[in-house]
This record gives C-alpha cells, sequence and structure tokens, in this order.
C-alpha cells in the first residue's frame, strides 16, 4: 500500500549500460556485479586457499614424477628390496596428495555455492526493483521466463565457472611445474638423420605444444557451433517449462472446456521442438566426438613415441623413459584442457549470454521509451488527488479522462468508467506508477497511503497472517485479525492464520478479494484505488465488500475504476474514460543487439 515514488516529476531512467552483444562485454558487465557483491570477500578467501592447495598439490605431482624413475628402475634390475620401499614412499606420497586433493574438492564447492548464492542474489535484487519486474514482463519474450534465468541459468552458470576456472588454473600451474622436467629430459639430444646431427632443445615440450595445439585448434573449429545450438536448447526448455506450468495454472479451464487433447498437442509441439535441439546439439558432439576420441586413442601411445628416440639413444633409463612418459602426459593433459572441455566451454559461452542478456535486460528496461513523455507525479499540500490533463498512451492508441481537471476530496467515493477497451486497467496502472508513458499530471495527497487494489490481488505463499499484513513486516494481533475477517464473511478462516499455503489456490476468486478487503480492515489506508475487483463478486459478497467503507473505513476515499457496481448508493460520482485509438500511440521499442529478444508488447494491456 503506497503511492507512486517522488514528490515531483519522475525522473528519467539511467542510461543503459553499453551495448553487451560481445562477450567482453558481457564478462565485463558480470565482472562488476561480481565486484558490487556483498560475498565478493568471501570468495576470494576460498579461491585463494584453493589456489594454495593447487600449487602443493603441483609440487607433490613433480615429487611423484621423479619417483618413477627409482621404481621402474627397480623393476628393470629386479631389486625386490627397493621396489618395496618404492611402493611404501609411494603410500606417502599418494595418501598426502589424497589429503590435498579432497581439500581442493571442499574449497571449490564452496566457492561455487558462494558464486551460485551472489549471482542468484544479484539477479533478484536487479529483479526485484520498484517497477522493473513489472515491465519486463511487459518487454517481450526475454520476460516470460525469469525465474529459469534466475535459478536453473545462473545455478548453471556457476557451476561451470567454478568447474573451468579451477580447471584452467590447475592446468597451467601444472603445465608450468611440468615444461621444466619435459625440457630437462630432453635438453641436449640431437637427432642423427644419417651423418648428419639436428639439436631440438627440449624437442618433447615443442612435441607436446605441437600435439595438444593442433588438437585444440581442430576441436574449437568442430564444437564452436555448440555455442548456438546449447543456447537454443534451453530457449525451448523454456518454451516447454513455461507451457506445462500454464497448463498446470490453469487446469480447471481447460478442464472444464475439454481441452486437454489440444494442451496435449501443444506441448507435443514444444517437446518436439526441444527434442529436436538436442539432436542437433548430438550431432555437434559425435562430431567433436570424432577428434577428441581419435587423438585420445593417439595419446595412448603418443607420449612413449615421443620419448621413444631419447630412450633406444641410451640417454635414459627405463625408468627415466616412464618419467618422460609421465610429465609429457602431465605437459599434454595441461595443454589440451581446451580439448577437453570444449562441450563445457560452449555450453559456459552460452549460458553466460543468457544470464548477462537477461541481466542486462533488466537494467534497460528502465530506458525502454525514455524519449516519450512521462506523467508527472506530485503532492498536493490540501490532501486531495487531483488529475490535470491526464493522457495514458500505449500501442493501442490513447486513453484519457474526459474532464481536463479532476479533484476528489478526502473521503470521496468516485467511479471512474468507460467503454470496453477505453483502458481502465491502463489507466489503473498509470496511477500506481506501473505505466508512466504519457502526458498530464497527478497529484497525490501528501502523507496518505494509497492502497491499489487490482482484478487479482495477490496474496505470498505462506500463513495467512503474513498475507494479510503484506507488504509490511510486522504483524496485528490475533483479535484484530479475526475481527477483520468476520466483517467480510471470512470467519471460516480464523483458525487457519498460522498455517502456510498457497491462498491463491485454496480460496474462491470471491474469498480472495474479501481477503483484500479484510487486508484494508487492519492497514486503514486514507486512500484506496480500485481496478475491476468488484465486477464478478456475487451480490453478498460484494455488500460485504463495501459495507467496511460505511463502518470502519467511512473516512477513506475511494476510486473505483470499471463499471458502476450492482450497489452503487457509495458511489456519488461517475467520471468517463475515453479511449482515442486515432491519438497518438505509444511506438514498440526493439532493443539493441545487445538484447535482440526483448521488445515492448503493451499493447495487451486493456
Amino acid at each position: 500500500m503506497k503511492k507512486p515514488p517522488g514528490k515531483k516529476t519522475a525522473p528519467r531512467s539511467p542510461a543503459a549500460p553499453p551495448d553487451g552483444s560481445s562477450i567482453w562485454q558481457q564478462f565485463d558487465m558480470m565482472r562488476r556485479a561480481f565486484v558490487a557483491s556483498p560475498l565478493l570477500k568471501p570468495i576470494l578467501w576460498l579461491t585463494a586457499g584453493s589456489f594454495t592447495v593447487i600449487v602443493v598439490t603441483a609440487i607433490g605431482q613433480i615429487i611423484l614424477n621423479r619417483w618413477y624413475r627409482p621404481f621402474f628402475d627397480a623393476i628393470e634390475r629386479r631389486d625386490l628390496n627397493a621396489f618395496f620401499y618404492q611402493l611404501m614412499l609411494f603410500l606417502v606420497i599418494a595418501g598426502v596428495l589424497l589429503v590435498f586433493n579432497v581439500t581442493q574438492q571442499w574449497l571449490n564447492q564452496m566457492v561455487r555455492l558462494k558464486l551460485r548464492e551472489g549471482l542468484t542474489l544479484d539477479l533478484i535484487g536487479q529483479w526485484m526493483r520498484p517497477r522493473r519486474a513489472f515491465r519486463l514482463a511487459n518487454a517481450g519474450t526475454i520476460g516470460v521466463n525469469p525465474d529459469q534465468r534466475m535459478q536453473e541459468d545462473a545455478g548453471h552458470l556457476a557451476d561451470l565457472t567454478t568447474s573451468l576456472g579451477f580447471g584452467l588454473l590447475q592446468s597451467s600451474i601444472l603445465l608450468i611445474s611440468f615444461v621444466g622436467v619435459l625440457w630437462s629430459l630432453s635438453a641436449g639430444f640431437a637427432f642423427q638423420i644419417g651423418d648428419r646431427s639436428l639439436e631440438i632443445p627440449g624437442y618433447m615440450v615443442w612435441a607436446a605444444i605441437l600435439y595438444a595445439g593442433s588438437a585444440s585448434w581442430l576441436s574449437w573449429l568442430v564444437g564452436r557451433p555448440l555455442i548456438h545450438l546449447n543456447g537454443e536448447r534451453y530457449a525451448r526448455e523454456a518454451d516447454l517449462r513455461f507451457s506445462m506450468m500454464h497448463a498446470n495454472e490453469h487446469i480447471d479451464g481447460i478442464s472444464l472446456a475439454g481441452g486437454e487433447a489440444g494442451e496435449r498437442r501443444r506441448l507435443e509441439l514444444d517437446l518436439a521442438a526441444v527434442l529436436s535441439a538436442m539432436r542437433n546439439i548430438f550431432r555437434a558432439e559425435i562430431n567433436l566426438g570424432w577428434v577428441q576420441d581419435g587423438y585420445g586413442w593417439v595419446t595412448v601411445v603418443a607420449p612413449i613415441l615421443v620419448a621413444a628416440p631419447v630412450y633406444f639413444a641410451g640417454n635414459i633409463s627405463f625408468g627415466g623413459l616412464m618419467m618422460a612418459v609421465g610429465a609429457f602426459n602431465q605437459v599434454h593433459t595441461s595443454l589440451k584442457w581446451f580439448v577437453a572441455n570444449v562441450s563445457a566451454i560452449t555450453d559456459w559461452r552460452a549460458t553466460l549470454l543468457r544470464v548477462a542478456a537477461f541481466r542486462r535486460a533488466l537494467i534497460v528496461a528502465d530506458t525502454l521509451h525514455d524519449k516519450e513523455k512521462r506523467i508527472e507525479f506530485v503532492e498536493n499540500d490540501r490532501g486531495s488527488l487531483t488529475f490535470d490533463n491526464l493522457e495514458v498512451v500505449s500501442p493501442s492508441g490513447r486513453t484519457r479522462l474526459a474532464e481536463p481537471h479532476i479533484e476528489i476530496a478526502a473521503g470521496q467515493r468516485v467511479i471512474i468508467s468507460g467503454d470496453p477497451r477505453a483502458g481502465k486497467t491502463l489507466l489503473f496502472r498509470a496511477l500506481a506508477g506501473l505505466w508512466p508513458w504519457g502526458s498530464g499530471r497527478v497529484g497525490l495527497p501528501a502523507d496518505d497511503d494509497v492502497a491499489f487494489i487490482p482484478r487479482d490481488p495477490y496474496f505470498p505463499r505462506g500463513r495467512l497472517r503474513n498475507a494479510l499484513a503484506y507488504p509490511r513486516p510486522e504483524g496485528f494481533a490475533d483479535s484484530e485479525i479475526v475481527a477483520a475477517l468476520s466483517k467480510v464473511g471470512l470467519d471460516h478462516l480464523a483458525t487457519s492464520l498460522d498455517r502456510e499455503a498457497r491462498w491463491e489456490r485454496e480460496l474462491s476468486d470471491d474469498d480472495q478479494r474479501l481477503l483484500a478487503f479484510a487486508r484494508l480492515l487492519l492497514q486503514r489506508p486514507r486512500w484506496v484505488i480500485i481496478d475491476e475487483a468488484l465486477e464478478t463478486m456475487d451480490s453478498d459478497a460484494l455488500k460485504l465488500a463495501l459495507s467496511i467503507f460505511e463502518t470502519d473505513l467511512k473516512e477513506t476515499a475511494v476510486v473505483k475504476i470499471g463499471r458502476t457496481p450492482r450497489n452503487g448508493a457509495l458511489f456519488s460520482r461517475v467520471i468517463h474514460l475515453v479511449k482515442d485509438a486515432e491519438g497518438p500511440a505509444l511506438k514498440p521499442v526493439r532493443l539493441d543487439a545487445g538484447v535482440p529478444e526483448l521488445e515492448m508488447a503493451g499493447s495487451s494491456a486493456p
């Protein structure tokens, strides 16, 4: 229960951020959000801890690699005592590495958890800014499934970022650690080609780089289409999820109309689109599999082939050969990190695109129609509600009040009536500050709360007492709540104050609207603006709803937008609403390439 913010003309929205179409711009926007997060310090401390463990683990891996030489040399000499000694040494090294591996896993999971928390809280904070969620919901396809972007996509992005980030860090540290080992093993070796000698310093390092580089380039070439294909799949999954939720929410109407077959066909079409997108992904992954698996099989013998010239030349022992193979595998594994994670990288890129596009859309939604005229809101010193030359524009035309100047005094009861499609709900949203586009001035009573009652009142999921106090954080005494419920004929709910439920599912339409009027009795606003909430109520419920304005709220001013109710004696004045379909209209605005799918769709406003 509140009035639109601001005492004077609503300020222009902040300028939209730069176009976020490139990955670097998207990454920079997400980086700035990350830096501003209150969870930045915990994430950085956990990351520093994980980095330390990775470095220590890399040192342990080097020690383990050096262990190869004496172990395999003992096997070559058939030295049983040395063999068992090296096995005991291995148990110590492996035990220490196991502790570090588990510690690193725990730290990585904590980073993933904090990153998920920070990202989701940031998106929720941006989404729940005043009026923003409403505008996004009326802003095209990107506003259709915000729940998936904030819950599933944000969680998936946090998981991929953590696994890929720490995987890249670990591979880089291992690469730096083992390049020196591999270089020293192949330093000073010369290939004999006939009578000539060809020396390539550290040739095994260059062989590993060439081998992994060719695999990375070919994998990216083949796997790059997965970026677009994963994005398409997520979009189709969102459509299917929305269709299922929509059918579930309207199952009564579907069942009454016998529309199950039609809904099944619709769901089957959405499922077919999902399956088609998945087939495209599978085909691309199979093509990528030829490259990755082919290189994988070659990798079985590649280290031995690379180190074989040094071994057969007698420069290293069998244990040295196995040490070289282990070092080559570590370097190759580090270098082929990209190859092994092409699918995950493309998935991360597609998910980043969806999350970044959604976050940017939330910000840019404030700037839609920023050059259009806006309704001016001021506060009246004399405690009345005034409209001066008020006009509301939408893509379907212009809606205006028949009188240029209207003043509604405190305690007065007024009906604003118009023909069907005159824009009554649009006017209601404009007075609430949800739809600011238009012209003229709205003067709000100073220091008085204004309650807005929509056609379908909202009750948060949870306890009934909290639903009646909404949006106030503090509650009311049980005696006050029971008295309010009794006055609107909802005595049977008096024993359910502490029961948690989805009240919009449990209560009938009339009971929901009566519960909204019980909330008025508790919160006692001085002004109430109602949007066609009385039109479909039966006579008894309507009489109960209006009776509160004759007793407990007799000093409250009421502005009802809609038709004259059957019990219309409460209202002493009628103001007419006029629809001018030929007048200036609000042109739909398509946002720039940063959010290509976002487009204003306000023409649905009645």
